[in-house]
């Protein structure tokens, strides 16, 4: 009985991982191969979560249905008791010579 040869035995794997489509790795290095073999997750998660139907997004679909939405009517009261209290979002610069940038540099 006489030991093969290592050579031939690379010769073998190289030759059978031609023939099974799998990856040739003779020094055994990490590829994450495994991970991009396994099967996706996002397609099941989204399945599995029921899709949720929002006020706005009905009276987009349904015109002629009158619904209020009373968290956006509160949105929009917050922010208008924000803007009197100046406490609202800065004006847009229209020019260079608006900009807070260029009055902080002179």
């Amino acid at each position: 009985m006489s030991a093969v040869a290592p050579s031939r035995l690379a010769l073998l794997t190289r030759l059978r991982c031609s023939i099974f489509q799998t990856a040739y790795n003779p020094t055994s290095i990490r590829t994450g191969a495994k991970y991009l073999r396994a099967r996706l997750r996002g397609p099941s998660m989204v399945n599995y979560y029921p899709v949720q139907l929002s006020i706005s997004e009905a009276r987009k679909m349904f015109p002629k249905f009158d619904a209020i939405d009373f968290q956006e009517q509160e949105r929009v009261e917050d922010v208008e008791a924000r803007k009197a209290r100046g406490k609202g979002t800065p004006r847009k610069a229209r020019s260079k010579d608006e900009s807070r940038r260029t009055k902080r540099r002179r």
